[in-house]
């Protein structure tokens, strides 16, 4: 495969607007989350990485900011291998995440979760040193409890960077920490009759980093105040085709 698409933040600022775009706002996101993404002053360039700031502070009504950016119209792929390296936030209450969403209009016209999800890496941390990869689809999701995923325990994890990744073609999807396939996902191989209710993933995806704190899954065992700031650093992204 070939280098298609990078971001090594080698630079100081805000996220390079030409890869990268905020999304905004504090209505929960459909996960009750508490935190209100900002347009920016929580994520950061330093140089070598991003780094993305959950902190306790009043701002527009809620008590925690945070951020949220993706590379919707400025880095969409269908099909490839997506890898980022990064470094987990610790404390109870955090939600990391690094997953993908149909690009518009696909995404306008047809709604989650049959327009699909592709969960590369989430972390609550309740669950131990535990890396989720995860698909949501129109037959699997988890308003129904039948999301497909797979985990793996890594001791530390907030301790040092790993490299999350996805492979994904016309078939499949392999989902990999450090190298190591922790997920494989091919309905269209196992399964008869398949349709767009167990595979909607053959369309332009743009890639999500994210920080959450709280909400329907972060917070199901609690939040620790305590623990913010919270970061969630990225040293790159690689999209290779």
């Amino acid at each position: 495969m070939k280098l298609v698409w990078e971001e090594n933040f080698d630079y100081v600022g805000p996220p390079n607007p030409d890869k990268w775009s905020a999304q905004v706002g504090g209505h929960g996101w459909g996960n009750n989350e508490p935190q209100y993404y900002t347009e920016s002053g929580n994520a950061w360039v330093d140089g070598e990485k991003l780094t993305i700031t959950a902190r306790r502070e009043d701002f527009e009504g809620k008590e925690i900011t945070s951020a949220r950016i993706r590379t919707c119209g400025k880095g969409d792929w269908q099909y490839g291998r997506i890898e980022v390296r990064a470094k987990l936030p610790k404390g109870l209450g955090v939600w990391p995440a690094i997953w993908m969403m149909p690009t518009p209009p696909e995404s306008e016209r047809i709604h989650w979760p049959d327009c699909g999800e592709i969960d590369i890496m989430e972390h609550v941390n309740y669950l131990t040193d535990t890396v989720i990869s995860t698909v949501h689809t129109g037959a699997y999701n988890h308003r129904k409890n039948t999301h497909r995923g797979g985990q793996i325990v890594l001791p530390g994890v907030s301790d040092n960077f790993h490299v999350y990744s996805v492979d994904w073609d016309a078939n499949r999807m392999d989902f990999q920490v450090d190298g190591q396939t922790i997920f494989h996902y091919a309905p269209k191989l196992e399964e008869e009759n398949v349709t767009d209710a167990e595979w909607p993933f053959d369309k332009p995806f743009h890639l999500i980093l994210n920080l959450a704190f709280g909400g329907n899954w972060g917070g199901a065992k609690g939040v620790d105040m305590n623990a913010l700031p919270a970061t969630f650093e990225v040293d790159y992204v690689r999209v290779y085709q």
